[in-house]
């Protein structure tokens, strides 16, 4: 603010808590005519107004902010705050424009010009970045000096910086645009007078009801619900995505204002609670729409405030600091942001049950009709008594009736699934109001659990009463084992899902297997299926597997104790028990072995085999492990960990079969010989040739890899010259990855650089093999897969293999061209992958497994590879696990003079440079980036 305009503001006793005389028309109007007056001309005029108000904004603003922040959760006031501020602004703006700028002592009805608040502004309610939506509203046609005061204004409003949405209209106008488009008619329905003349206001109030708002109600419900179905579309269609829209996705505010606005059309409310009154909600109801409310505005306003913009994306990033900003506490082995997220999905899935409430409450008023989704044939069902057909709906025939015994409730479920009709709303709501009924003595209840188990296993589909049950509260009353991880996220980039929809998920994906529709993609899983295990077990143990997450001791121990609890009052078969609980306590073992593993090596087969010990074990597990990791998320799953698994699977089932003699490393060498030998038989290579290419092999390149693989080096290497590099790049489908070899005269560091160029490149490496021969020369095989976890495409490998060529031959360095890619995505920076190195003698007969967990950067492998290679030690293979923004890497190593690390200094030695490395990358990409100035 420049000297002449810096006196003090007036003060006055706030209108609001921190409010200023900005708030009081009556003490800041005249001050602002008087700081105006004596300036001549209108340029002068706006720029002292738009400096006084600046100030005046921004210390009221901050008071606001201040008292917020003090009290992060209640955001009611705050949100009305904002909004009565953007009025007293609005107020002074008009002020200036009307009685200095364009004075008008004798105003014609035509230039009666009233200034509206529309949309959530017209709520009075506002973020601290929200839109300034605005109507400047006219009886009849625009007159001159109307224009003129409009355009005075939004010069005004513009310089303060202030997001303007901005419409000049007729009475007229308003009424012939929303009668032709949905979101018009929504912005008018909620116009507020701000300040100019309250009577053309109240003509266009009083024209829109009796012209359009009252003989269009069917067509606006109809509309306002299509529209919410498209948002929720466009938003990914489901609750629980783990980095929702506040505003605008599934259970969000949006939702909550659809109601009011339908409500509003329909009798003309100004407020929620009269909704309970008009017989929509009950009081408890209304509390929950209430909290609901308040609680995703205090989210959206603390979104904004620490973005400094429009945000309403709770990204992963942002989670963690709206989670700080609200007060939330790490507490019991989680994360405040994991606590606070579950507390949101929690409000999300509320707001779900109110809308079906609502609805329910048109369609008893003929206002609405819900979609026959089930089609004519429901009318000729034939339900059990107690039960009846509602407008298409599964309803209890009395209320009293049905809730006089508890186990109608798990009946009403029962009957849902059966007959394939959907819940009416009302049975939704008595259920959810009278969960107390389900106490202990239920849970044990044998019926009910007969009932439970039937949900599970007899109709072929339980997902979607499974996912109904945990809306309305049934899974955690009836297991309250299930209670603690409803809506509870998991704060990862891995996980798409809720831990309960994860369970959820992975159920509907065993049902697919057993119904058959996974025949083609997963022949292993299905084929166990279709031959009859327990269901039972199988069953029970997928939807019980996650039910430890969230606590401090290990989930997977934790959980296999609750399984127990529940299977025992289940009245499970002691064996049956004792195998789910096994289950459970190793859930995450094949997928660790298969992922994190050499699974070619005899050791770590043996090892599963005697961990698994049984056929049956085997079985069940796969099953468990293939559906854990497809109700992950989409993309999740692809070809590459099922051939993984499915060979895991094949080599465990055939150990157990024929004794763990099979794994004998010098049979399996011999095997691999024979089948390289009829390889190159059949494609006319000479006998003195396949005994060469026999012989120029260490053992350990045997065992390793796929026959045809062997072939291919065999190819690459017939001929070889020693200053020559032959490359094949070739992609696997049937891996949904990418395979690239090498041949050229060995020297160390060789693995390192060929990891650096395939990552300049963008791929991502998922295994990796490494070999020398008798003979002096390098074989290395690499298996890649793009960002999506595809086969690395075809037209890209020219690029790749250029690359390869010139970081063979020293043109290019990958520790420098990669600082500037290593740094974290900004979204995944508040996740924590603390770093830890493990060695493991015992895991290979032959190596040392040293495994790397940390978070993933693109040119981590390379670090990590160069540091061995500097310290002498050999890799023979590496195995690359992925989980979002979580690498595990194992790499099988000697060291210099061929034998396992077994000196305890050396490893500490090695540990500590490998972690120095993964350090050092880190900065390397922080300063990169500083000195690019942020453009990454």
């Amino acid at each position: 603010m420049n000297d002449a305009s810096a006196e003090k503001l007036p003060q006055s006793a706030p209108a609001l808590p921190g409010a200023h005389s900005l708030f009081s028309p009556e003490i800041f109007l005249p001050y602002l005519t008087t700081q105006l007056q004596d300036l001549d001309g209108p340029r002068e005029i706006r720029a002292r107004t738009v400096a006084i108000l600046s100030q005046a904004r921004a210390s009221a603003l901050a008071d606001i902010v201040v008292g917020f922040q003090s009290h992060p959760r209640a955001a009611r006031e705050t949100v009305r705050a904002i909004a009565s501020l953007t009025d007293a602004t609005v107020v002074a703006i008009h002020h200036v424009a009307t009685t200095i700028l364009h004075p008008q002592t004798n105003p014609t009805d035509a230039e009666r010009l009233a200034v509206l608040a529309i949309g959530g502004y017209g709520r009075a309610e506002m973020a601290p970045q929200s839109d300034v939506d605005l109507l400047f509203l006219t009886p009849w046609k625009v007159s001159a000096w109307s224009e003129s005061v409009v355009e005075s204004m939004l010069y005004m409003l513009w310089d303060l910086k202030l997001k303007i949405g901005q419409s000049t209209r007729s009475i007229d106008d308003c009424l012939r645009l929303g009668a032709g488009d949905i979101t018009i008619r929504t912005s008018l329905l909620e116009h507020r007078l701000v300040c100019g003349y309250a009577t053309t206001a109240e003509t266009l109030r009083d024209r829109l009801w009796a012209e359009l708002f009252d003989n269009t109600v069917p067509e606006f419900i109809e509309a306002k619900l299509a529209e919410r179905s498209e948002r929720h579309r466009r938003q990914g269609g489901q609750r629980y995505v783990l980095e929702p829209n506040v505003k605008e996705g599934k259970g969000g505010l949006r939702d909550l204002q659809t109601l009011y606005w339908i409500a509003k059309y329909i009798h003309r409310v100004d407020r929620a609670v009269e909704l309970v009154d008009l017989g929509f909600f009950t009081r408890e109801e209304h509390l929950t729409f209430w909290q609901a409310e308040d609680f995703l505005w205090a989210v959206r306003c603390h979104l904004h405030l620490i973005a400094g913009r429009p945000s309403d994306q709770l990204t992963f990033d942002m989670q963690v600091e709206v989670a700080k900003a609200m007060g939330y506490r790490d507490q019991g082995g989680r994360r405040a942001v994991e606590i606070f997220m579950q507390e949101y999905f929690t409000h999300a899935t509320r707001v779900g049950e109110l809308t079906r409430v609502f609805l329910v409450a048109l369609e008893a008023r003929h206002l609405y009709k819900a979609p026959l989704l089930n089609g004519f044939f429901n009318r000729r069902k034939r339900f059990k008594p107690g039960f009846v057909m509602d407008r298409g709906r599964l309803n209890y025939a009395n209320e009293k009736q049905f809730l006089a015994d508890p186990l109608n409730i798990l009946r009403l479920f029962e009957e849902a699934l059966r007959t394939g009709v959907l819940l009416h709303p009302d049975a939704m709501r008595a259920v959810a109001a009278n969960l107390n009924l389900i106490d202990d003595h239920v849970r044990q209840d044998p019926e009910a659990v007969r009932i439970f188990l039937d949900l599970l296993l007899k109709h072929g589909n339980p997902e979607r009463s499974l996912r109904r049950m945990n809306e309305l509260g049934v899974l955690a009353a009836f297991i309250p084992e299930f209670a603690p991880v409803v809506a509870m996220m998991q704060f990862n980039v891995y996980h798409h899902y809720t831990v309960d929809e994860h369970l959820i998920q992975c159920v509907a994906a065993l049902s697919a297997i057993e119904r058959g529709e996974e025949i083609a993609d997963l022949p292993t899983v299905s084929k166990i299926m279709s031959a009859k295990p327990n269901r039972r077990v199988i069953y029970l143990a997928v939807f019980l597997h996650d039910i430890g997450k969230g606590r401090t001791e290990d989930h997977s121990i934790l959980g296999a104790r609750l399984a127990r609890r529940v299977c025992t009052r289940f009245g499970l078969e002691p064996d049956e028990t004792e195998t789910i609980e096994w289950l459970i306590r190793n859930h995450l073992l094949m997928s660790d072995v298969a992922q994190k593993r050499d699974i070619s090596d005899p050791r770590t087969l043996r090892d599963f085999a005697k961990l698994v010990k049984t056929r049956t074990r085997l079985d069940l597990l796969t099953v468990l492990t293939v559906c854990d990791i497809r109700g992950v998320g989409p993309g999740t799953w692809n070809n590459w960990k099922a051939v993984l698994l499915r060979k895991l699977h094949a080599e465990t089932e055939r150990a157990l079969k024929n004794g763990l003699e099979e794994l004998n490393r010098d049979r399996r060498i011999g095997e691999a010989k024979r089948s390289l030998r009829h390889l190159l038989t059949a494609r006319d290579w000479e006998p003195r040739e396949i005994k060469g290419e026999l012989g120029r092999h260490y053992e350990n390149y045997w065992p390793s890899l796929p026959t045809e693989t062997q072939y291919i080096f065999a190819d690459l290497l017939r001929g070889l010259g020693d200053d020559e590099i032959r490359i094949d790049l070739h992609p696997d489908i049937d891996r949904d990855a990418t395979r690239a070899a090498f041949v050229l005269a060995d020297h160390p560091g060789i693995f390192s650089r060929l990891a650096g160029a395939i990552a300049l490149v963008g791929a991502n490496i998922v295994d990796a093999r490494t070999y020398t021969t008798k003979d002096g020369f390098a074989t290395a095989v690499f298996w890649m897969q793009d960002s999506d976890g595809h086969p690395y495409a075809s037209d890209r490998l020219p690029r790749l293999r250029k690359m390869i060529e010139r970081t063979l031959a020293g043109e290019v360095v990958p520790r420098e061209v990669l600082a500037g890619r290593d740094k974290p995505k900004k979204r995944d920076s508040a996740f924590r992958f603390p770093t830890h190195i493990t060695f493991d003698n015992e895991a290979s007969d032959v190596y040392t497994v040293i495994e790397v967990d940390t978070r993933d950067r693109p040119g981590l492998l390379y670090d990590l590879t160069r540091t061995l290679a500097e310290n002498h030690i050999q890799i023979a293979s590496a195995v690359i696990a992925t989980f979002g923004a979580q690498v595990v890497d194992t790499f099988y190593v000697k060291d210099m003079f061929g034998l396992k690390l077994h000196q305890p200094q050396k490893r500490e030695s090695l540990s500590k440079k490998l972690q120095q490395a993964i350090k050092d990358g880190t900065e390397r990409a922080e300063k990169a980036e500083r000195s690019l100035g942020g453009s990454f």
